[in-house]
């Protein structure tokens, strides 16, 4: 039987922007099945989860591709309720594309949350080394250094958006974190592409984190779709 994968965002499904990346990652065939926090919402409902002053920020997409920014609270009741949806689907497991935080969703099946894995893996790859990080937005970086600073040595944290960026930018942003002494970078955000991430490998010269590869990864690997490396005869 073909796996069916539950994918929540916190903008529009489908993201067909993730799913090429993610699927490519996974290493077999499944069904993926998705649902968005912001699906059936009108332009004048979206923007009244805006961001106010003290709210978690978050960056996504729409359909048509527009950038948009929301608040974690102002969407939160929206994530379990697409998650639910999923489940009763059929989802044999949940995978968030999104690295917000959501500590407190949980799922009756597997729930893969980038952010959470993401922290237990760079905490033991950077040890007390340097770590950078970049994000879509300035009005992240206070609360992405709170995080990360945690994790880490120390961090250095940069603003370029995954949906509006130039090449240009992506590599000045680059070469800033490793000017500043990065010895990892993490993308920390679904929406950066296995092509951003090669162009900041070159830029910084250091080893680059992918959440969307790395999610897609350990879905495989969790659903037996990685293949045997070392297969009989």
């Amino acid at each position: 039987m073909i796996p069916r994968i539950g994918a929540v965002t916190i903008g529009q499904s489908p993201r067909t922007d993730v799913t090429g990346d993610f699927l490519d990652a996974l290493g077999g065939e499944v069904v993926l099945l998705q649902k968005g926090a912001l699906d059936g919402l009108t332009e004048e409902e979206i923007i009244e989860l805006a961001p106010q002053k003290d709210d978690y920020v978050l960056v996504t997409r729409l359909q048509d591709g527009t950038q948009v920014k929301v608040a974690e609270s102002r969407i939160h009741q929206r994530m379990k309720l697409a998650i639910q949806e999923l489940e009763d689907a059929g989802a044999t497991l949940v995978v968030l594309f999104c690295t917000g935080e959501f500590q407190d969703l949980v799922s009756r099946r597997l729930l893969l949350r980038p952010d959470a894995l993401l922290r237990c893996v760079v905490g033991e790859l950077i040890g007390d080394g340097r770590l950078g990080v970049l994000v879509p937005v300035p009005e992240q970086i206070p609360a992405m250094m709170k995080k990360w600073q945690g994790v880490g040595g120390s961090c250095e944290c940069q603003a370029v958006s995954p949906y509006t960026a130039t090449h240009e930018e992506l590599e000045t942003a680059a070469r800033t974190l490793a000017f500043r002494g990065a010895d990892l970078v993490i993308l920390d955000c679904i929406g950066y592409t296995r092509q951003m991430r090669d162009v900041v490998h070159v830029a910084a010269g250091t080893p680059v984190i992918l959440p969307r590869t790395f999610l897609g990864k350990l879905a495989g690997e969790l659903l037996g779709l990685q293949g045997d490396p070392f297969p009989a005869g």
